[in-house]
């Protein structure tokens, strides 16, 4: 088989059969093992569920690296990053990975995992699962950026828990940009951490949210099936359409 002609340097994509295509997942990555294992539970569930091979990589502090494994990429590749906002691992760490690749052209490189619906309903869930009543106040703590944007992320991943929980939700955030724990959960509260997978800022959430008195702490999101859902539609997504368009610095 020939590539149709007029095809772009993504060619591979039109002669390769979609099922040979290989779904690489990116974590921020832990020193915690059981964080870790989470975003690889994550990726063998939806590569199950596609069909696919799948590698499962990490910014950094867990190996494989995604700038090593992209950098041995000989196969077309969707890679959907783990990443809840935008920051600087989303707008310069992965775009610079993809663009150093000898293949990069095999390569489509998706948006961070949030915000999204499918995130705010995981959980909802997994307050419910904590003893979280309804309508119980709620304050989503999150990592933090220093970065705007990814503040601009954490206020819409709280309005869409608002929308899946049906009170207001209150934002905090452990680092960076908003306002610190302490400053926003009252006695009683429920809290819900914007948070993937156990680790550092799990801890010190938790930690947090209890010495401000906080009645109900959620889990993380972990390997949740609608985690797993949205994985498996970012994957779907970047397999059927055009390569995906990145910013690299320079």
């Amino acid at each position: 088989m020939t590539p149709r002609s007029g095809t772009s340097r993504h060619a591979k994509w039109d002669i390769w059969p979609r099922e040979v295509a290989r779904l690489v997942t990116v974590a921020h990555g832990t020193r915690t093992t059981a964080g870790n294992l989470v975003a690889a539970r994550i990726t063998a569930d939806a590569g199950r569920r596609l069909g696919m091979p799948t590698t499962t990589s990490y910014v950094e502090l867990c190996e494989p690296l995604f700038a090593d494994v992209v950098a041995a990429t000989e196969t077309p590749t969707v890679v959907v990053p783990l990443l809840l906002s935008t920051g600087f691992h989303l707008r310069q760490d992965l775009p610079t990975a993809v663009a150093a690749a000898t293949r990069r052209d095999l390569v489509r490189l998706g948006t961070g995992l949030g915000p999204d619906p499918l995130l705010a309903q995981a959980q909802a869930e997994r307050l419910r699962d904590a003893g979280a009543r309804p309508g119980q106040p709620v304050v989503l703590v999150a990592a933090g950026s220093s970065d705007p944007l990814a503040l601009d992320d954490l206020e819409r991943a709280t309005r869409l828990l608002a929308h899946a929980w049906g009170t207001p939700v209150r934002l905090a955030t452990l680092t960076g940009l908003g306002p610190r724990p302490h400053s926003v959960v009252r006695a009683g509260d429920a809290v819900s951490p914007y948070l993937l997978a156990t680790g550092h800022f799990h801890r010190k959430a938790r930690a947090e949210a209890l010495a401000s008195g906080a009645g109900v702490v959620a889990d993380v999101i972990g390997p949740h099936r609608r985690v797993v859902d949205l994985v498996c539609g970012r994957a779907r997504a970047l397999a059927a359409g055009p390569s995906a368009s990145v910013s690299v610095p320079a």
